[in-house]
């Protein structure tokens, strides 16, 4: 068990069994959600405490292996090295209202989509929540730049990781933890329905964003196996049912692939499709994968596209490439680091 994973109730009754004053929970609390990487920082705690606490429950902190930062536009990108050995990516993007975080859910990913990196060694296994903590943690205080929003498009996929999910969403917005407003959250998923319904039940405030990468089943068949198992016209409709459910608008993202997805006969299908969804169109200029035939659209063709949605009272922006020096890509720096260290 790690005590990062633990709500503060929770981390109060592990406390308690140790013969620990109630007030002392939030002491420890407060501690581990800063960042710290060993009990001996948290000074206003008795050493024989400290000195248990470090027997019983660890504290893994991950490694940087690599980071590297943009010369354009300072974007970091690193690459923690978790306790297992295993490695995952993370994202730190600047941005006028603030520092995002684009973080990992999963050690690679079992989805199997064309135009992603993260899904070409497979899943290895599934981020426990302080795991998923530790991410935006350790990015901040590496960084020494504030983290106010987050976004769970890294490697792997969200929904397929439900439970500790949601843990990680209620531990990053707990009043005496970070305290990051699930408005400024933004998770990902590639369309698994029947946990897209069980997010809806929650009636969260965070932004869903549907990776959605084409207008109909036999586009979306070839790049997205996912499809198969959840065709669009079912997704679509569980993305009705959440707007219902919810009232929260969803974000659609749209990877804009030459000659597949991406003419404006394409777009047309796609708001025929979505009428009387609220919805926002993000259009995604492809990165290139080494292993990847897919070649990202012209300029002229996402302009067209993003014309063509707005005409139709759709709004839609196309993504700002951000870390395009740097192997910001979802996938890439972690793919790299395996080949070269023969992990992968």
């Amino acid at each position: 068990m790690n005590l990062k994973s633990l709500t503060l109730p929770e981390l109060g009754a592990v406390l308690k069994e140790m013969g620990q004053p109630s007030f002392r929970a939030k002491q420890v609390y407060i501690w581990l959600h800063k960042g710290v990487r060993s009990y001996d920082e948290m000074t206003n705690l008795p050493k024989n405490l400290r000195d248990a606490l470090a027997k019983t429950y660890p504290i893994h902190a991950p490694k940087v292996v690599r980071k590297q930062e943009s010369q354009r536009d300072g974007t970091i990108k690193y690459l923690w090295e978790l306790s297992d050995g295993n490695c995952v990516e993370t994202v730190l993007m600047r941005y006028h209202y603030g520092n995002t975080v684009c973080i990992s859910t999963e050690v690679g990913c079992r989805m199997g989509c064309a135009f992603c990196a993260s899904t070409l060694g497979g899943l290895v296994r599934r981020l426990e929540p302080f795991e998923m903590l530790d991410q935006v943690l350790f990015t901040q205080v590496d960084s020494g730049l504030p983290i106010s929003h987050i976004v769970l498009m890294g490697i792997g996929e969200p929904l397929d990781n439900f439970d500790n999910v949601m843990r990680f969403l209620e531990l990053v917005n707990s009043e005496e933890g970070m305290n990051i407003s699930l408005r400024h959250v933004s998770l990902s998923t590639c369309g698994l329905v029947p946990k897209i319904d069980e997010l809806a039940k929650r009636k969260l405030q965070l932004t869903l964003s549907v990776s959605l990468h084409a207008p109909n089943d036999e586009v979306r068949n070839q790049i997205m196996p996912v499809n198969k198992a959840y065709p669009s016209e079912e997704l679509l409709a569980a993305c009705r049912r959440y707007y219902d459910e919810t009232r929260r608008r969803i974000s659609f993202e749209y990877a804009m692939i030459d000659g597949v997805n991406d003419s404006v006969a394409d777009a047309r299908e796609l708001i025929r499709r979505l009428k009387g969804l609220p919805a926002h169109f993000n259009l995604i200029p492809l990165n290139h994968v080494e292993e990847s035939p897919l070649k990202p659209s012209s300029k002229a063709a996402v302009a067209a596209f993003q014309k063509t949605l707005e005409e139709a009272g759709i709004p839609a922006t196309v993504r700002r490439t951000l870390g395009g020096d740097i192997d910001a890509s979802c996938g890439q720096l972690r793919r790299k680091y395996n080949r070269e260290n023969q992990k992968d």
